[in-house]
């Protein structure tokens, strides 16, 4: 059973009077619904009252909207809650991950090119302060991953490196400034992702290093967290094949389950092994990772059975509250294993000192306090990221300083994944970084792929004229630079994601290197040399927003330095990368 007193939830007598007081009061079919955290996909008043009366649920996330939506729902939420509720948001880079209109300040790759922690540090606090703000209190960060193998996207620009100790003084800062606005942070994703390439929203993840390599890496992360006091930890659905094998000796392959759910993981090794005292709650429960590895009746009891003490989130709401009730009726969940997770959650609540809130009424700030969100120091913040992380990965035939006085005529390619349907084609980014350049005093002609000559002509005409590179000697009398701009990603539609060019050998394919000076420029992920080596000059700049694009084309015109500072995962193991 938990203890209460100790780290990390330090309980006062009477903090632990409210909750042992609360849990006596408790139905069975209240306590069954504490265990759930609900994703909101709706704020219509109704649906969020009968979340809270019918099913009891424990904590809520929910979709982006503004600030004053946000905080207009999690009022809402919280006047109409028997208990105070854990209100998630997913803040990795800021207060974007709250609401819409929230400051994205970096990357967690973006932090560790700043090779300082005052941007992840910065990164926490603007999260915090513009998450309390609009009434939440949890914060689903920071992202304790490490990129050990480059060909993994899941986790490329979510993870601060590639060294266990960058990544531990990164959370730590992170967390820092999460705590210093009374919100609660979440490491994740236990027992860690960046080691395979494949992505637990379609397959089960597989963590497959050996113990004493694990020990090293991910397990030095966690236990530095857990040491200095971490108050909650989101368990991926990844496995780890070796500790398992070590804590249950001759357990068959088949029995090899997620972290989710697999007890010797959560009840042996996080909380045995490392000593992690704190509240554990599940990723996402429509994953793949945990959705495919057993019944949804035996996955949603058997995830608290093995250790996790909060479900994200419902499929079906009857569904999943009957699937967990049954569970702890058949003995799937045991009375014992049901008490220590209720202790855990209304402890970690009582740590939060919610039930004091509730008391006085303060659980949701007042509406005046919605002026932190997006305010100028924030933005200042944002600025000053972009500034000291944009990295020059390569110039190795010194193209760079390129401007508006010595290459006026610039040839701009944007790469983006493919739209799923021509309405979503152009990408504002685009507009956006050739407005950028042209303020920057450059003129700029956009390169027409195969969506922009489909959404203006038919038939077979588009795929025959891009065919064509053209005459090389117009080419040179047209340009004076090229610049290509990367903003590629994805999200639980393949396990890695690669450049794709917009239709089969596109004259976007860069033959344009040996003809004219070029600019290579990622907006998200670090590893695009693998699909890009004839790139002489190539930048990382981390994110697609106006900030960074700024500050990106001033560095390359020369007019400010680049700061960031690259690890070896940008050369992707190839030796043509870094010629």
């Amino acid at each position: 059973m938990v203890n209460l007193k100790a780290m990390p939830f330090y309980l006062s007598d009477k903090d632990i009077q409210w909750v042992e007081e609360t849990f006596a009061a408790m139905t069975l079919e209240e306590k069954i619904g504490q265990l759930f955290i609900n994703l909101g996909r709706s704020r219509d008043p109704q649906t969020l009252k009968n979340l809270l009366d019918k099913y009891h649920i424990g904590g809520a996330r929910y979709m982006g909207a503004s600030a004053a939506e946000i905080h207009q729902q999690n009022s809402f939420y919280q006047q109409h809650s028997k208990l105070p509720l854990l209100i998630a948001a997913n803040c990795d880079s800021g207060g974007n991950g709250a609401c819409n209109d929230g400051t994205f300040i970096a990357t967690s790759a973006q932090c560790g090119a700043t090779d300082s922690a005052e941007t992840a540090y910065q990164v926490g606090y603007v999260s915090g302060a513009e998450s309390m703000a609009i009434g939440c209190n949890w914060t689903f960060g920071p992202c304790a991953d490490i990129i050990l193998n480059w060909r993994n996207t899941i986790v490329n620009t979510r993870a601060y490196g590639c060294n266990p100790d960058q990544v531990i003084e990164m959370s730590r800062a992170y967390i820092r400034g999460v705590r210093e606005s009374g919100m609660a942070a979440c490491a994740k994703h236990f027992p860690g992702d960046g080691v395979e390439e494949r992505d637990q929203h379609l397959v089960m993840g597989v963590n497959d290093l050996n113990c004493a390599d694990w020990d090293q890496t991910f397990g030095k992360v966690y236990q530095a967290l857990i040491d200095d006091g971490l108050q909650s930890m989101m368990v991926g659905h990844i496995a780890l094949p070796d500790y398992s094998r070590k804590l249950r000796p001759g357990i068959r392959d088949q029995e090899i389950m997620p972290a989710t759910l697999a007890p010797e993981l959560l009840t042996d090794l996080l909380r045995g092994q490392l000593g992690f005292n704190g509240l554990i709650v599940t990723d996402a429960s429509h994953m793949a990772g945990m959705a495919c590895a057993k019944e949804r009746r035996l996955h949603v009891p058997e995830a608290i059975a093995a250790g996790c003490d909060m479900f994200l989130f419902f499929n079906d709401p009857d569904e999943d509250y009957g699937y967990m009730l049954e569970g702890y009726r058949s003995g799937i969940i045991s009375e014992e294993r049901l008490s220590d997770a209720l202790h855990r959650i209304l402890g970690f609540k009582a740590a939060l000192k919610l039930h004091e809130k509730q008391a006085s009424g303060s659980l949701v700030p007042d509406a005046a306090g919605l002026a932190v969100v997006g305010c100028v120091q924030h933005q200042a913040m944002a600025l000053t990221a972009a500034q000291k992380a944009i990295t020059l990965v390569k110039d190795t035939q010194h193209n760079l300083p390129i401007n508006p006085k010595t290459h006026p005529r610039i040839k701009l390619y944007y790469l983006s994944a493919p739209p799923q349907t021509l309405r979503q084609w152009p990408d504002p980014v685009r507009e956006l970084v050739a407005d950028e350049l042209r303020q920057a005093g450059f003129r700029v002609e956009v390169h027409q792929n195969f969506y922009d000559l489909m959404k203006s002509e038919s038939g077979p005409e588009p795929f025959w004229k891009l065919l064509s590179a053209g005459k090389m000697e117009d080419y040179h009398a047209a340009y004076d630079a090229v610049m290509v701009f990367v903003n590629v990603r994805g999200y639980a539609q393949e396990n890695v994601v690669r450049i794709k060019w917009s239709t089969g050998h596109s004259n976007e394919i860069p033959w344009y290197v040996a003809e004219r000076p070029t600019v290579f420029v990622s907006l998200n992920y670090t590893t695009h040399l693998y699909d890009l080596p004839m790139a002489k000059t190539f930048i990382n700049a981390y994110a697609d927003t106006r900030p960074i694009i700024h500050e990106t084309i001033r560095k390359i015109m020369g007019e400010a330095p680049f700061e960031g500072q690259y690890n070896d995962t940008v050369f992707c193991d190839k030796w043509d990368t870094r010629l």
